[in-house]
């Protein structure tokens, strides 16, 4: 109390000027028609201006929450996609027919998961993601995974209760089974360790044209990939020395760099092919 009083003191003229000056002002402000609307006009462009800086931080506070809620949106209207779901062929039995396309129990064959991203590495020559979905999230080995755009990031390695590991396509022991959009031809999708922006499609015939922009997209010959998803285009055609093989550059649709939520996509219908696979192999040994 004392140091106010003191301060009080010390400045009591220049604190006098002020209050003065603020009557003063006020006066003209409210009894002139023009100043009072100079000074309406002023006032409320700073608030304006104050108020925006206000909303846009509280935006920036609120992105977690609305990204989380446009993830699960998404993952809603994928799930409702007409590719994701598998009807037997009923052309020569008219009773399966009948089956709805809600009745997802029997016709879904892919169910879209999304998860955060809570690790991700770009520059070594095998690449991984870590995820914050798990067992308990109805995650397992060997599913697939891409963006939030559709687009090819890689499969899911191992699993604890809550989190799981994605081999990226930037891996060295990566592949993945792939098809040029324009003319159907399949090859191999693998990593060279070299640049993150770029993966090598291979196995390519080397009469095939392939030109520069080229889609490639994923086969849908792999129990984990739904046919038709891009993995990136065609940067630059190499044919390999003994004129029977090219492999080619292609640049990658999804972002490595920004990768902060994904889907884990899940085959549904997976068990039954292989089983079936595995009882033919074994009745033929």
């Amino acid at each position: 109390m004392r140091n106010i009083l003191l301060f009080i003191r010390i400045y009591f003229n220049f604190l006098f000027f002020l209050c003065l000056m603020g009557i003063s002002l006020f006066m003209v402000f409210s009894y002139n028609r023009y100043q009072h609307t100079a000074y309406s006009a002023v006032a409320g462009e700073v608030a304006g201006r104050i108020s925006n800086q206000f909303s846009t931080v509280e935006s920036y506070f609120e992105l977690k929450r609305t990204n989380d809620s446009l993830m699960k949106v998404n993952a809603r209207l994928y799930n409702q996609l007409k590719n994701d779901f598998e009807l037997p062929d009923t052309v020569s039995n008219s009773r399966v027919d009948s089956v709805r396309m809600d009745t997802s129990i029997l016709a879904r064959k892919y169910l879209y998961l999304p998860a955060r991203v809570v690790g991700n590495s770009v520059s070594l020559e095998n690449n991984y993601l870590e995820l914050h979905r798990g067992l308990q999230q109805g995650v397992e080995k060997d599913l697939a995974v891409t963006d939030i755009f559709n687009n090819v990031v890689g499969s899911i390695v191992d699993v604890s209760n809550n989190y799981s590991v994605v081999m990226s396509l930037l891996h060295r022991q990566s592949n993945v089974s792939a098809k040029l959009k324009r003319n159907g031809v399949t090859g191999s999708i693998i990593w060279d360790g070299v640049d993150p922006n770029f993966v090598i499609l291979k196995d390519i015939p080397a009469d095939i044209k392939v030109f520069p922009g080229d889609t490639v997209v994923t086969s849908g010959f792999s129990d984990k990939f739904p046919y038709g998803l891009l993995i990136g285009t065609v940067w630059k055609v190499d044919h390999e020395k003994n004129g029977q093989v090219a492999s080619m550059k292609v640049k990658t649709a999804a972002n490595f760099y920004n990768l902060q939520y994904v889907y884990i996509i899940k085959n549904l219908q997976k068990q039954e092919p292989s089983q079936l696979l595995n009882r033919f192999q074994k009745t033929n040994e």
